[in-house]
């Protein structure tokens, strides 16, 4: 993202700075030179709108697919959560069910 913003920069720099030096070294009466120095000022600000608009997409576009990857990622987290749960409690029922049985021996051979 900092490389196409600094081309992008880059580029409307040199464009103002070469239609400035285009204009300003033609021979063209005043009245020319304002009409023309108009002209490329509004080009110029076509331009940053447009690449403006652009980089703004292109972050749109950077975050919407980090978020999408984020939630598929808490998604699977949570999956995988939900399946170790299930196992530790299938465990625990396991020991439990064991436990009972020796308690329920022992309460047998003290009577």
């Amino acid at each position: 993202m900092s490389d196409s913003s600094n081309t992008i920069l880059g580029i409307l720099a040199g464009t103002a700075i070469g239609a400035t030096i285009g204009i300003l070294f033609a021979p063209d009466k005043g009245t020319a030179t304002r009409k023309k120095l108009v002209e490329q000022s509004n080009s110029l600000v076509d331009d940053v709108a447009q690449s403006t608009t652009q980089l703004k997409n292109q972050v749109v576009e950077q975050f919407s697919s980090k978020k999408n990857s984020l939630e598929d990622e808490v998604e699977s987290l949570v999956t995988s959560a939900s399946y170790k749960a299930d196992d530790v409690i299938s465990t625990l029922e396991a020991k439990l069910k064991e436990l009972k049985a020796k308690n329920k021996k022992l309460q047998t051979a003290a009577k």
